[in-house]
């Protein structure tokens, strides 16, 4: 009956739940029991990774049995030793995890690396997953490699024992991010190379150059900066330009270089962008829609100006 004690059967109920991965309320609901008898049931009993029925039943006698002063009709909820509400830290970390399923990483791995960032340290062991996990130690090495991979995730040697530690630190994110743009920048530099083989002006080469342009824009703005092959567009735009000694439209550019319009205008609108990349000139648009260079004004001084335009 609900608000009668649990039977053994109904600690080996909560020990399967937790074995699933079920939070205290679906297992409570499954029961017909209040949450809060599931938490401190588990709570009493090793918690969610050390709880185990046949143990807390035996635990249960054994306290019935034991001379005890009264005991309040209602023993306040259980906390961890931080203070926490454990059925709210562990609903919390499967949220998290599945919030990370989504976006695309294994589950497996998602429930590590959401361990590890509910941890105050950052840290655990091997053994220390598999027992928050409930999985086999199998399971957590191939989640961690995947994690490594990404470069989320570090090992590190750790003391007593030697024993091995995964990490995850707080500039994390930035690292992952890293990677990413790196990624990116190395599809950007491949779908270039196929567009200057199959020729932009096919099919082929002209879906590798739309390839090229979208993977080389999100590298830089994930950089924050320009990849390489932009930085060289960008270049060989303004060398055109000086080459040519007169002014050029986008059109006039792209038949000189054999570039399509659309790589024209983003290496233009990079020069233009990151006047860093072009010192010592600049891009110059004028009225006509046409472009050109010209000497960075805060190159030369007013006198030097003057001075070398008496040479002319």
């Amino acid at each position: 009956m609900p608000g009668g004690r649990l039977t053994h059967q109904d600690r080996r109920d909560i020990g399967a739940g937790l074995t699933e991965g079920l939070g205290y309320a679906e297992i409570a609901r499954r029961l017909g029991r209040p949450t809060s008898t599931i938490s401190r049931e588990v709570a009493r009993n090793g918690g969610p990774a050390g709880y185990r029925a046949d143990h807390a039943h035996q635990a249960t006698d054994r306290r019935a049995r034991r001379p005890s002063p009264a005991q309040p009709l209602e023993p306040p909820a259980a906390v961890d030793a931080d203070g926490r509400d454990p059925e709210a830290v562990r609903s919390f970390v499967e949220q998290f995890a599945e919030l990370m399923v989504h976006a695309g990483l294994p589950r497996m791995a998602a429930r590590v690396l959401a361990c590890l960032f509910t941890t105050d340290s950052g840290t655990l062991t091997a053994a220390e997953l598999v027992q928050r996990l409930r999985v086999s130690p199998a399971s957590v090495s191939k989640a961690v490699g995947y994690l490594e991979g990404l470069e989320v995730v570090r090992r590190e040697r750790g003391h007593p024992r030697r024993r091995e530690r995964y990490v995850v630190d707080d500039d994390v994110w930035i690292r992952a991010w890293t990677t990413d743009a790196r990624r990116h920048a190395m599809w950007a530099d491949a779908a270039r190379r196929g567009a200057e083989l199959f020729d932009v002006t096919t099919p082929a080469g002209a879906r590798l150059d739309h390839m090229f342009r979208f993977f080389a824009r999100l590298s830089d703005d994930m950089a924050g900066g320009l990849t390489e092959a932009a930085v060289g567009d960008a270049l060989t735009v303004l060398a055109a330009l000086v080459h040519a000694g007169a002014p050029l439209t986008v059109d006039g550019l792209a038949t000189a270089l054999g570039w399509p319009p659309g790589r024209v205008t983003g290496a233009l609108d990079d020069a233009e962008q990151h006047p860093d990349i072009t010192d010592p000139v600049a891009l110059r648009r004028i009225p006509t829609g046409s472009y050109t260079v010209a000497a960075r004004p805060d190159r030369l001084t007013t006198t030097q100006r003057e001075a070398l335009g008496q040479l002319r």
